[in-house]
């Protein structure tokens, strides 16, 4: 048990680094932020808040792995290489994909509220 207590110091440990180093995690997590905000806002349904926290996982998980893959092949290969740039290229699609997925099921379960809101005004 005492060790998996400890596991848990270093996934912790992880998320500090990424987000004291990372730009982009900073950003996602303010995204965050904002739609659970928006969440709580337009009283969305159970089932869309098991969306929104899906995709919230989802981006914040390829953002972890990306640094992850693209410390190690900094490491690796601190000097300029074609093949480190094609695989920190496709990790870098990774979040992109991830991000675009979460941007429309963001849409699907906000637009419809957005515009039962206005037209209640």
């Amino acid at each position: 048990m005492k060790k998996r207590l400890i596991s848990f110091k270093y996934a912790f440990n992880g998320l500090k680094i990424l987000l004291r180093e990372e730009v982009n995690a900073r950003i996602h997590l303010f995204a965050t932020i904002c739609v659970i905000i928006a969440g709580f806002f337009f009283e969305i349904t159970s089932i869309e808040w098991i969306a929104v926290f899906f995709a919230i996982g989802f981006v914040l998980t390829a953002e972890t792995l990306n640094t992850a893959i693209e410390n190690m092949a900094d490491f690796i290969s601190p000097e300029k290489h074609e093949k480190i740039k094609r695989i920190k290229d496709l990790s870098a699609a990774a979040v992109l994909i991830s991000a675009i997925t979460a941007l429309i099921i963001g849409l699907i379960v906000f637009i419809p509220e957005i515009i039962e809101y206005f037209n209640t005004i």
